[in-house]
């Protein structure tokens, strides 16, 4: 089957087209870039801050789709990275503002897009898109501004293996260990010898967020950043105060390297994990995960705080989560969300951890403490080592 696009080429745009997993087909344009892109199409209910979405390395093996209307309004800048470039495989908007105006921008969402090759797609109705994904699920999709046979392009999305089962951290992990600074990586050595006055925090690098990164070395931690599949010996060697395992892309239940590395840290140094981290954590303790059907993604997602009875909006960008049953008596559940009660957080012993992204980059600060509570157990386990 053909499908031919009747309305005109606005601005001699690039035809483009959307083919789900369902066979729903979506007709629009490419803002940027060109050829065939594959992924997990998925819904972000953010309104802003999408250019923290597009270089979020969690993003790895989907397609974006953006409920707000307009984007590319304000550029891109050099500030708002959340990693050295962009991971995701394609990007949906309503409409795209080629005209931003920002005193910061340093180029446009158009022009970011193609240096990385990624395919930028406007014009299609993002209202009944989302609902499709709602009520289906994320499924999988290809975006074609080269091929318009829906049958062709359909059958290239049975043969895309999805998500599941798949190990996508190392192919965004970083390939050698480096030292965060002044709010940058740095390429200098690596001291043997920690700083006497600030906590050395080991960062295991599942795909970091880089405003992790900055509200550590905001409380005061020296932070080392490691590649994922590195030994629990390395990653000692390195004296850790304190360990924090990243978010990142993909299933947690394909990560067992990684699981058997964290289960040998916990209780000997205080751990913190993340999104995938606290996905990890759970799968260390012996618990297990499960697949979402649209996953959770967006900076307006309410959660309660289990201890104080306070709900936090929060930020968050995950498709799997831990079964609370699977690590009841293991852990005590510390946060819940109230779409949907999924479990949100996890502490037991000198380990914490949280489904959602306290460093929210985009999104509310409700939970930028939780960095504060992590360097308090870390140095309440060093004055208790004493």
């Amino acid at each position: 089957m053909e499908i031919n696009i009747l309305m005109p080429l606005l601005n001699k745009q690039r035809r483009a087209i959307l083919v789900l997993e369902d066979k729903n087909v979506f007709e629009g344009f490419a803002f940027a870039g060109e050829g065939e892109t594959l992924g997990e199409v998925v819904f972000n209910t953010g309104m802003t801050g999408y250019q923290e979405v597009i270089t979020d390395p969690s993003y790895k093996g989907q397609i974006v789709a953006m409920t707000y209307p307009l984007m590319g309004n304000y550029g891109i800048n050099n500030e708002d990275m959340e990693s050295a470039g962009i991971h995701l495989e394609g990007f949906i908007v309503r409409e795209y503002q080629p005209h931003p105006s920002n005193w910061r921008m340093t180029k446009s969402l158009k022009s970011f897009l193609e240096e990385s090759g990624k395919i930028g797609m406007e014009g299609i109705d993002t209202r009944a898109l989302t609902r499709r994904l709602r009520l289906a699920g994320s499924m999988k999709g290809i975006i074609s501004t080269v091929s318009f046979n829906v049958d062709e392009l359909w059958e290239k999305v049975k043969a895309y293996p999805g998500l599941v089962g798949r190990d996508l951290v190392r192919e965004v992990s970083c390939q050698k260990p480096y030292l965060w600074s002044s709010g940058a990586p740095r390429a200098d050595k690596i001291p043997a010898k920690k700083s006497a006055k600030n906590p050395r925090v080991v960062v295991i690098d599942c795909g970091v967020k880089y405003n992790i990164l900055r509200l550590l070395e905001k409380n005061g931690c020296e932070v080392v950043v490691l590649p994922a599949a590195t030994s629990v010996k390395d990653v000692l060697s390195y004296n850790p105060d304190g360990v924090l395992l990243s978010n990142g892309p993909g299933d947690p239940a394909a990560l067992p390297y990684i699981v058997a590395t964290v289960r040998e840290i916990l209780g000997k140094k205080p751990v913190f994990g993340i999104c995938l981290g606290h996905q990890i954590i759970g799968q260390a303790i012996g618990g297990y995960t499960k697949k979402l059907k649209f996953g959770h993604h967006g900076i307006n997602q309410p959660v309660k705080d289990l201890e104080t009875g306070r709900v936090e909006i929060t930020s968050q960008n995950h498709g799997f989560v831990v079964v609370p049953e699977s690590v009841e008596g293991k852990a005590k559940k510390t946060f819940t969300n109230l779409n949907d009660a999924t479990s949100e957080g996890i502490k037991f012993g000198t380990a914490m951890s949280v489904q959602y992204h306290p460093e929210a980059a985009p999104g509310p600060r409700d939970t930028e403490y939780l960095f504060g509570e992590f360097v308090a157990m870390i140095n309440k386990h060093k004055r208790e080592a004493l």
